[in-house]
Formats: C-alpha cells, sequence, structure tokens
C-alpha cells in the first residue's frame, strides 16, 4: 500500500516538472503578448492624435465656410449650432476610427479619467507611461503638419494653439476645472446617457464646444495635454515648468477628480448575493 502511495506522488511530481517549463513558457508568452499590445496602442495613439491635431483647426475653418454659405454670423446662435454639429461630425469620426484601431486615443486626459474609473480595462500603468509620450508627439507631428498646409486665408484659425492668457494659477485652476468637467461629461454620457450613439457624440460636442468658450479667455483652452504639447513645441513652450503646470499636471487632476466621482455616484455598486 505504502509502495503504492510512493508511486502514485512520484508520478504527480514527475508531471509538475514536465508542466514547468510549459508553464514558464506559457507566462513568457502572455506578458510578451501584453508587451505588443501596449506598444500596437500607443501606436495607435500617436496616429489618432496626430490626425486629430491636424483635424482641430479645420473645424473652424469649415464652420466658417458653412456659415457664410447659409448667410448666418459665426457668432450668432446658428452659427454656434453649425459649429457643434460640424465638431459631432468630427467626434464621431475619430472615434470610429478609434475603435476600428483598437481603441486608440487622442486625449491623455480622456485616457487617464477612463482608466481611474475602470472603465477602460485595457490600460494600465506601463502602457500610459508609453501612450503619453507617444501621443504628444503625434500631437507635434499633427501642428507641424497643418501650419505647413493651411492656406493663406485660413491661418488665422491657428493662432499658436491654446495659450495661457491669465495669470498661471488662474490659468492652471481653469485648465484643471474645463478638463474636470468634459471628463465628468464624458463620464455622464457613456454610463448615464442616452443609447444611441450618435447622439452621445453630439452630446459631447455640445459640452466641449460650451467648455472651449467659456475657457476660451483662460488658457485657450486645450483639455487636451496632447494637442497643448504639439502648439506648444511649436513656439518653443513645450519644456517649461508653467507649461507643464497648466496643461498636464492640472488637467490630470481634473481628470480624476472627475473618475472618482463618476466611481461613486455614476457607476452602479456591485450586487451582493443574499446568504440563505
Amino acid at each position: 500500500m505504502r509502495d503504492d502511495i510512493t508511486t502514485q506522488e512520484e508520478v504527480g511530481r514527475s508531471r509538475q516538472r514536465e508542466r514547468a517549463p510549459v508553464l514558464v513558457l506559457l507566462g513568457r508568452w502572455r506578458e510578451n503578448e501584453r508587451e505588443m499590445g501596449a506598444i500596437k496602442g500607443a501606436i495607435g495613439d500617436g496616429i489618432l492624435t496626430c490626425m486629430w491635431v491636424f483635424s482641430v483647426p479645420l473645424l473652424g475653418v469649415f464652420s466658417s465656410i458653412i456659415a457664410a454659405y447659409v448667410g448666418v454670423e459665426a457668432m450668432s446662435i446658428a452659427g454656434l449650432f453649425i459649429t457643434i454639429n460640424v465638431a459631432a461630425l468630427f467626434m464621431l469620426t475619430f472615434s470610429l476610427i478609434g475603435a476600428a484601431c483598437g481603441g486608440a486615443s487622442f486625449n491623455p486626459a480622456t485616457t487617464i479619467t477612463l482608466y481611474t474609473a475602470g472603465l477602460k480595462p485595457d490600460a494600465s500603468l506601463m502602457s500610459m507611461a508609453l501612450r503619453f509620450p507617444v501621443q504628444a508627439a503625434g500631437g507635434v507631428v499633427g501642428a507641424m503638419a497643418i501650419t505647413e498646409v493651411m492656406p493663406k486665408q485660413y491661418r488665422y484659425v491657428l493662432r499658436g494653439g491654446p495659450s495661457l492668457k491669465v495669470d498661471l494659477h488662474t490659468g492652471a485652476i481653469a485648465e484643471g476645472v474645463l478638463t474636470f468637467f468634459i471628463c465628468l461629461a464624458l463620464h455622464f454620457v457613456l454610463l448615464k446617457g442616452p443609447r444611441n450613439f450618435v447622439l452621445k457624440v453630439w452630446l459631447l460636442a455640445v459640452a466641449t464646444v460650451g467648455l472651449i468658450m467659456a475657457g476660451g479667455k483662460y488658457t485657450g483652452p486645450s483639455m487636451n495635454p496632447a494637442n497643448a504639447y504639439g502648439w506648444a513645441y511649436l513656439s518653443n513652450r513645450h519644456a517649461t515648468w508653467d507649461f507643464f503646470y497648466v496643461y498636464w499636471i492640472c488637467p490630470f487632476i481634473g481628470a480624476t477628480l472627475a473618475a472618482l466621482i463618476s466611481k461613486f455616484l455614476l457607476q452602479a455598486p456591485p450586487i451582493k448575493d443574499k446568504k440563505a
């Protein structure tokens, strides 16, 4: 009897030794797969951010052209409605492109707010550490490209991108608050908004245009660190403490606070099984 037990134990240990190399290889394969996924995600983010920063000035151009065609003032209520719908079309297009690229993003602030709220399961601290610099680089390429190709009659819409128009701390608070509200609007629309995807995007466009108008006299505004970095690079403002304080640190704080509020107020708590 003891011999049988000993034999079974030896067989079990032998099988474990045989499985060990396979488990090690499987673990390494999964780790490599995660790393490749992070790299692919970063590349997608960089390309999408480049396209977004390139396209944002065109929003003003197209809105002005349409407003002039229908015979309304660009700053009128009708002109604002045109701008909102053009912005919604842009955002819808980029949302579809981002989804086709495996969830690519063009805004580090929205990436970090969705990650903090647990709404972006494919993100991690490692992937964000890789994606944010690539998004910033994409912003630089996009800003350089649109500066080169924008026709002279429409170059007035460029204006050098977002810039600080008030004192440092006021601008930092403004950019943080604006980013907080746009991220909170994103959470609300995703979690409590209408089911129709197009209507969701339109509501986000309304929030975005409204916040841009509200923050124009403070910081531009940007509400997108990668977009701000691209334009700051062209004017050699990208490597200053003031720039990182206003356009990176405070927006990240605002995005994180919006995520925490979303977790506590907008997301339903998990249902606990009742004990019999």
